[in-house]
């Protein structure tokens, strides 16, 4: 096989959603399985809808999932020059011509032809027109449109996703590769741009089809040996319709807002319709690329599962390293008003324990700060149903035995925490639950949480005598 060169090439018109981002992940992940080239696009022709914000936020997640390319993007907006050669190179040849026709005649035939129910194709009127009338519009320098001529048969192609796909190229018209302004249009300028790049292999969604057998036919008409082909299935939401905003379409870098992380994000896409051969569902990205093959790609579209991307990102959180958990963690607390990077760097080993006590409940980075907020704040709000249940007027009394048990302990760890608890329960003749409830609830508002004695021991033994306190006076109000 020769040099593999993919690419992905995506529009400054927008944000790199997540269908753009799978596709460009597995043409990374093709190109690294095969020690191949992974290159990018950027294809601003559109001037009105692009932007140099829209580029660099491409640029950001591209990055951020850690989709590395291997030369320098090329720029569409740079290659004006370039498409028009060709462009001129296909009229010398006579496999295109001009059209002069104006676009609200077109139109006017376009809708008369879909009212009588036939393929609004172009009738060719330009290229049957006279040599002379032709020759006068050329010589009155009338602006004209470029249309292929397109050839009679069949075109048709392997791909290498989808299996043999074909159009009788009697259902497509002369359709247009050059605007009246001299600018290429998108079907000529992939061509020439996947061309000249050296492109060996098109992994795109397979919404791109239609597109496909136009390009292959400029392709053909240029003389040029097509790439091969692969489109992808599309991505759908959980109801099997096109995704919206809320459950997929967003900008990816959003994802690292919400809590996700880049690892999470790029396992759960790989796995929309690839399969590495296995049940195995969490992977590294060197397993991914050791495993990656075209030919694992499922035909079918793809469902977003957002609760499957929330379970993986809280497998993620717990596998990772305690350091490296603080880290991602500590922007979220510090956006949260909970703390401040210098207090967090002061007190690295404390950050360390609560991070490990807290992330087999945590599925996103962001829970990290709502979960854990009652360590860096005392004002909190108690659970009602919680306070119904666990503060009564038959507790105060063991709640005054338990803060004159800790008052008295020696070492305030974990585990002398729990002896010193458990020890107190037999002497009153009750279980330790009667007291575990309704500490918990004083001291960090919820009735559930991350292990009562680790918690205990990361607040400290002056926070937690202060909140069983309050939490008397309040039992005494009630």
């Amino acid at each position: 096989m020769s040099e593999i060169r993919v690419r992905i090439a995506p529009s400054p018109s927008g944000y790199l959603h997540i269908g753009t981002a799978r596709a460009a992940l597995f043409n990374w992940l093709f190109a690294r399985h095969h020690g191949g080239k992974f290159l990018l696009r950027i294809e601003d022709t559109d001037t009105q809808r692009s932007s140099d914000e829209m580029i660099e936020v491409i640029l950001e997640s591209l990055k951020w999932l850690g989709l590395d390319w291997d030369e320098e993007p090329v720029f569409q907006s740079r290659r004006l020059e370039l498409y028009s050669r060709y462009v001129g190179g296909l009229l010398e040849s006579g496999k295109a011509y001009r059209c002069w026709c104006a676009p609200d005649v077109l139109k006017e035939k376009q809708d008369e032809a879909r009212q009588q129910k036939k393929n609004p194709k172009y009738d060719r009127h330009c290229f049957d027109l006279p040599e002379s009338e032709k020759n006068r519009f050329l010589d009155s320098g009338q602006p004209a449109a470029i249309r292929i001529i397109m050839p009679e048969g069949v075109t048709a192609f392997h791909d290498i996703v989808v299996g043999e796909v074909s159009r009788d190229n009697s259902e497509l018209d002369d359709f247009i590769i050059a605007r009246s302004d001299g600018r290429a249009v998108y079907n000529l300028a992939v061509v020439v741009d996947d061309h000249e790049m050296g492109i060996s292999h098109v992994i795109r969604g397979n919404d791109h089809i239609s597109n496909t057998f136009k390009q292959i036919i400029i392709y053909r008409a240029l003389g040029l040996e097509p790439p091969r082909f692969a489109h992808i299935p599309l991505i759908l939401g959980k109801d099997r319709s096109k995704m919206s905003k809320r459950d997929g379409a967003a900008a990816v870098t959003d994802y690292g807002k919400l809590g996700y992380l880049k690892e999470a994000v790029v396992n759960f896409i790989a796995l929309m319709g690839w399969s590495p051969g296995d049940n195995n569902e969490i992977m590294t990205a060197d397993q991914m690329i050791e495993a990656f093959s075209l030919e694992r790609i499922n035909p079918s579209n793809a469902v977003f599962d957002p609760e499957k991307l929330t379970w993986m990102n809280g497998e993620y959180i717990r596998a990772s390293d305690d350091n490296k958990l603080v880290d991602l963690v500590r922007p979220y607390l510090v956006e949260a008003g909970l703390t401040t990077h210098l207090w967090i760097n002061s007190r690295w080993d404390w950050m360390l324990k609560f991070v490990r006590i807290l992330k087999e409940r945590c599925h996103l980075l962001t829970d990290f700060a709502e979960k854990g907020r009652f360590f860096f704040v005392d004002e909190f709000e108690y659970d009602p149903k919680g306070s119904a249940k666990y503060f009564r007027a038959d507790v105060l009394p063991l709640i005054a035995a338990w803060i004159e048990t800790l008052s008295s302990t020696g070492e305030y760890t974990a585990s002398a925490i729990e002896t010193g608890l458990r020890e107190l329960a037999g002497k009153l003749e009750i279980k330790p639950a009667t007291i575990i409830h309704p500490t918990r609830l004083a001291l960090s508002g919820e009735t559930a949480g991350p292990p009562l004695f680790d918690m205990m021991e990361l607040l400290g033994r002056e926070k937690c005598l202060k909140r069983l306190e309050e939490a008397v006076c309040v039992i005494e109000k009630e």
